[in-house]
């Protein structure tokens, strides 16, 4: 959580972070497709899954994910 509410304030208008709690949220979890934790799903502008990493992923690899797929940071 510490990363991604650094990218959510560092990037503001540039993308959108959300996080979902799946274990109190359990219909969203199984929505997603999410099956273990951590999970990260990256969608376009129009919400279409482009990217899925399982796992910790580091603040420099999710945006390098966010500048492969597009988006200007």
């Amino acid at each position: 959580m510490p990363i991604l509410n650094e990218l959510r304030d560092e990037y503001a208008g540039k993308f959108q972070i959300r996080h979902i709690n799946v274990w109190k949220y359990r219909a969203a979890g199984a929505k997603y497709g999410v099956r273990a934790i951590p999970t990260q799903i990256f969608f376009d502008n129009k919400g279409r899954e482009v990217f899925r990493h399982v796992g910790f992923y580091r603040k420099k690899d999710i945006l390098a994910t966010w500048k492969k797929i597009g988006v200007k940071l």
